[in-house]
């Protein structure tokens, strides 16, 4: 089955993936979401029972699906299900397993489109549209994020504080583009929303049939998306 995949992704935690990504599930009803996290194997340091997926990790990746496997209340699966997600898979894995992790979890979709949220997947694979959450007030950035600006078709910023949506793109250029290579990524505020829907819907309404693209390492992401580049006149 063809589905189209939309990541979100965040420059770092707390910035308010979760929230966007409940939004788009109002906007797109039918859909699925998928949330990704990984965990560490008797190598962060930390107290087993003190890491919270530690216990669930082992040789191969875990994904739960379903409602009796996935919902929490006040968690970010059960908040999926709240927001009208027709279906929750939970991908708990450690770094070595991120691709196959996610490779399983897509492979459970039954739905028109899905909502992925997480990072370090898209170093493996294309998705349809993929939007980088950032915040102006974020001074510590993931190292993955670096994935997430090379294959991002949009910037969102929930709370920009002193910073503009174009600044927190120039930012992202200084620190992940290519040495005197800048990317030109449409960015937005949080008012911006129906634009966001908007580019969504069109991406939604022309995924070519194939769906699923898997990439090398070092494949460079073109999404559909990237042909609204430039053509938008309400970003920053």
């Amino acid at each position: 089955m063809s589905f189209t995949t939309v990541a979100i992704a965040g420059m770092s935690s707390e910035v308010g993936k979760t929230t966007l990504l409940c939004e788009l599930l109002r906007e797109f009803p039918g859909w699925e979401a998928i949330k990704m996290t990984r965990g560490h194997y008797r190598s962060c340091g930390k107290d087993p029972h003190a890491c919270c997926v530690s216990h669930l990790l082992s040789d191969e990746p875990m994904v739960r699906s379903g409602f009796q496997q996935t919902y929490a209340s006040g968690k970010d699966t059960g908040r999926y299900w709240d927001a009208g997600a027709t279906n929750v898979h939970w991908v708990i894995v450690t770094d070595e397993q991120v691709e196959r992790g996610i490779e399983l979890a897509l492979g459970r979709v039954n739905a028109p489109g899905v909502l992925i949220e997480g990072n370090s997947f898209l170093r493996f694979i294309d998705v349809d549209f993929a939007v980088l959450v950032a915040s102006g007030a974020v001074s510590k950035i993931k190292s993955s994020v670096r994935w997430a600006f090379q294959k991002a078709s949009a910037v969102y910023l929930l709370d920009h504080g002193d910073t503009s949506p174009s600044e927190t793109v120039e930012l992202l250029n200084a620190k992940f583009g290519p040495m005197g290579v800048k990317r030109s990524v449409p960015a937005y505020a949080n008012g911006d929303f129906p634009i966001l829907v908007e580019y969504i819907n069109e991406v939604h309404s022309t995924t070519a049939p194939s769906g699923l693209r898997f990439s090398p390492l070092a494949h460079s992401h073109v999404s559909n998306a990237k042909r609204f580049h430039g053509e938008q006149s309400n970003s920053y």
